[in-house]
């Protein structure tokens, strides 16, 4: 008898223990990016679920594919309905992991969302800084188009219905990007706004930034973008602390940066559409941040 309570005494502490380490898991919420969607991710939520089991994992399953090319403020928009919709039942707070053109949609969600509740911003291969290169993705928007030229079809009001002109950051032609592009500018606070101090509010709500990215990505243009660094006018690449908006504080990162709370990790090797499947990119700069 006593052997048998002995017993269920050890079950029952194992359980709660289990149910502890459970409940410890905040719900990551995965933003996709250009021409991709949940399925994509498949492999990623299983590393996650397997690592921290019982945590929910949620691919928002929205712009999907071909209809990722849509205007970054009117995904914003949609994308912000389905996050608030996991926050609300969140009293924690939430992760989440954002790839590529999904980075860049991230940055909009946590500058417009006042009293959001996400604790960790992991952006993974993401043009944070803007994109400038002849890669496949453009080729498929724009095939008849240089990299030079494509200013030329992104800085008016039709380019900037297509997601990528959003974020095309041409640096021989600033002055027209700061005139035409109505999104990644006002993120960086480079065309001042009547939002900027509520936008860098919410954003320095997060507790944790998390940067990743490598040199040998072959789609992020710089790959030092994916790292909020840029090229300036001769293309050599300006790296984050020293880009404006970051000494400017416009939006907040230098002070994350200043808190101690920014974190970056560049592995080399990986090629773009394998950042969200490479396991030892998930356990090195991924994993820990996620409890």
């Amino acid at each position: 008898m006593m052997e048998t309570l002995q017993v269920l005494r050890g079950s029952l502490l194992l359980l709660l223990v289990a149910g502890v380490c459970t409940e410890g898991y905040k719900p990551v919420i995965i933003v996709h990016g250009l021409f991709d969607g949940p399925k994509q991710f498949q492999t990623l939520s299983q590393y996650i679920r397997k690592v921290h089991p019982g945590t929910e994992v949620t691919t928002i399953d929205i712009y999907d594919d071909k209809a990722s090319v849509a205007p970054l403020w009117v995904q914003v928009e949609d994308f912000r309905e389905e996050l608030i919709s996991i926050m609300q039942k969140a009293d924690d707070g939430v992760h989440v992991l954002c790839f590529s053109q999904g980075g860049v949609i991230c940055r909009g969600l946590l500058s417009t969302i006042p009293n959001h509740n996400v604790h960790t911003f992991i952006a993974l291969s993401s043009p944070l800084a803007g994109q400038y290169g002849a890669t496949e993705y453009l080729k498929r928007i724009f095939p008849k188009y240089l990299k030079k030229t494509v200013y030329r079809a992104c800085y008016n009001p039709v380019g900037q219905l297509i997601s990528i002109c959003d974020y095309w950051k041409d640096p021989h032609h600033i002055p027209l990007y700061l005139k035409h592009n109505n999104f990644l500018p006002l993120l960086d606070g480079e065309k001042p706004h009547k939002h900027m101090e509520a936008w860098r509010k919410n954003f320095l709500r997060i507790k944790k930034l998390v940067l990743v990215g490598g040199p040998d990505d072959g789609i992020i243009t710089p790959w030092q973008s994916s790292l909020f660094g840029f090229y300036d006018s001769n293309e050599n690449v300006v790296e984050m602390r020293n880009q404006e908006f970051y000494k400017k504080d416009n939006f907040g990162l230098k002070t994350l940066d200043d808190r101690g709370d920014m974190s970056v990790c560049v592995r080399a090797g990986v090629k773009h559409t394998n950042w969200h499947s490479n396991y030892t990119v998930f356990s090195s700069c991924i994993e820990k941040w996620l409890t």
